[in-house]
C-alpha cells in the first residue's frame, strides 16, 4: 500500500459507517444483517475478496496465506450459515500477516477467544460447525457482498452501526465530503445547544394549524 493510500485509510479512523455511507452519496451500505461478531468491533483496511464454496474454508486460508499488511478480508461462502468458516486458529493466523479484519457473509466461530484477539469480524452469523478444506473458489475477484459489488483494491469500514464500502477510486472525494459534513454536523449541534429546533436547522416541513401541539 502506497504512504498516500495508508494516510487517506488512517485519516477514516475517526469516523463511523453512517457518516461516511451519507457522504458517499448513499452508496455502499452492507446488508445490516452482516454485523459486528462481538461488541465495540470496528474495523477498517483495504478490501482482498475472497470466495468459499459453502461448508468449505480452504480459500479463507489461502486469503489470510495471500493478504498482504492492512488488508481485511472480504469473502462469502454461498449464504451457508450452519459451520463457521473462521474460528481462533485463522484469526491468528491473520494477525501474524498483519491482516486488521474480516467481513463474511456466512458464519463465523470461536467468538469469545476472537474478542480477547481484540481480531475484528463482521459476519451474517455465528455456527460451531466444522468445513472441509478441500474445494476451491476465488481469489480477489470482484464479489457481491450483503448487496454491494466489492473489488479488491476498495475500501470498507465497519463500526457499531454496520458496514459501508467505498469505491477506490472515490476515497479521495469521500473523504473530503465527510469532513464538510462533520463541520456542519458541529454548527447544527452547537445551535440546538442554543435553543433552536431541528425543524428550524433542517427547514423540515411544519406540521399543518389544525394538527399542531396543544398548549
Amino acid at each position: 500500500m502506497n504512504s498516500r493510500r495508508e494516510h487517506l485509510i488512517e485519516r477514516l479512523h475517526g469516523f463511523d459507517p453512517a457518516t461516511l455511507y451519507e457522504a458517499a452519496g448513499q452508496t455502499g451500505m452492507v446488508d445490516p444483517a452482516i454485523r459486528a461478531a462481538w461488541p465495540g468491533a470496528r474495523l477498517c483496511g483495504v478490501v482482498m475478496t475472497v470466495e468459499c464454496p459453502p461448508a468449505d474454508n480452504l480459500m479463507l486460508h489461502h486469503a489470510v496465506a495471500a493478504a498482504p499488511p492492512g488488508a481485511v478480508i472480504v469473502g462469502k461462502n454461498g449464504g451457508y450459515l450452519a459451520a463457521g468458516a473462521w474460528g481462533e486458529i485463522l484469526t491468528v493466523a491473520a494477525q501474524c500477516r498483519g491482516v486488521v479484519g474480516l467481513a463474511f457473509d456466512g458464519a463465523v466461530r470461536d467468538i469469545e477467544a476472537i474478542r480477547q484477539r481484540q481480531f475484528p469480524i463482521f459476519s451474517r452469523g455465528l455456527a460451531i460447525g466444522a468445513c472441509t478444506k478441500e474445494r476451491l473458489g476465488t481469489l480477489n475477484h470482484p464479489i457481491l457482498f450483503g448487496g454491494v459489488m466489492v473489488r479488491p483494491g476498495d475500501v470498507i469500514f465497519g463500526g457499531g452501526d454496520g458496514l459501508v464500502v467505498i469505491e477506490q477510486e472515490r476515497l479521495d472525494a469521500v473523504i473530503a465530503a465527510v469532513e464538510a459534513r462533520l463541520l456542519k454536523e458541529e454548527a447544527i449541534i452547537e445551535q440546538l445547544q442554543a435553543g433552536r429546533t431541528t425543524i428550524e436547522l433542517l427547514n423540515l416541513p411544519p406540521l399543518p394549524a389544525q394538527t399542531g401541539a396543544q398548549r
